[in-house]
């Protein structure tokens, strides 16, 4: 076996590292799959100590890796009953059967099953780490539709923030307009599960439809249910200096 050139930054031990900075899996996942042989580098069967870099051709489950500097990031469509998993037995549908594109991808960023609308896939671990920090507070814009009149006191509530008694938290303030008798548009910053659900609910509201149109600069735009499309360089490097990488 030829001796494979160590990556600027990374020292000896850590390929299960750069797997993760890849976005093909957590550190954990890397070692029980270089373990059972599903890893290969340059058509070899990787080594847990192995030291690699973006010119080695690895592929995973016979899947080629593309490298921790050829980064790739896709605004997908998500369509209304698609699950955000990659594994789940009783999901009947889910981003990695949805989406198949030439190098692993996964989501940056979660959106429930039963909404539709933008997300970000990525192969790159960083963007993904930091677009799931729901502290970070990167905006999530999305348009709402439920079962009553949308009023001024619903909105001056919302707007506010709400307390929620299943999580016993109060939500950011945060920006929503009215469009329509029962649509809003609401512009949120903080990653609590089923927020726009749990809000109305607490206002005596239901939702009936919610479809994500933003996360942070990267807009829908025309792409419809099930459609991705890479983002433009400007898109990516706007993404990126505004999540700090």
């Amino acid at each position: 076996m030829r001796k494979i050139r160590g990556i600027k930054g990374y020292g000896k031990g850590t390929f299960n590292k750069y797997l993760a900075s890849c976005g093909i899996c957590s550190r954990r996942e890397a070692d029980r799959l270089i373990e059972k042989g599903r890893v290969l580098v340059n058509g070899e069967k990787a080594g847990m100590g192995m030291q690699v870099n973006d010119d080695d051709e690895i592929t995973v489950n016979g899947r080629p890796v593309c490298g921790k500097n050829n980064k790739v990031v896709l605004a997908y469509y998500k369509p209304s009953g698609v699950t955000c998993t990659e594994k789940d037995r009783f999901a009947e549908k889910t981003i990695a059967s949805q989406v198949k594109y030439p190098v692993r991808v996964t989501y940056a960023g979660r959106l429930d099953k039963d909404s539709e609308g933008l997300l970000l896939l990525s192969n790159d671990g960083d963007l993904i780490h930091a677009m799931m920090q729901g502290s970070a507070g990167h905006e999530k814009e999305y348009t709402v539709r439920v079962n009553r009149e949308v009023t001024d006191e619903f909105v001056e509530k919302m707007q506010a923030g709400i307390y929620l008694s299943e999580l016993d938290i109060t939500t950011k303030p945060c920006k929503i307009r009215k469009t329509g008798r029962t649509t809003f548009q609401i512009i949120l910053t903080q990653g609590v599960n089923r927020q726009i659900k749990r809000m109305v609910k607490e206002l005596g509201y239901r939702v009936l439809f919610i479809k994500r149109v933003r996360v942070v600069n990267i807009q829908l735009g025309s792409l419809k249910p099930g459609q991705y499309r890479p983002l433009s360089g400007e898109e990516r490097g706007e993404l990126y200096r505004i999540v700090g990488l």
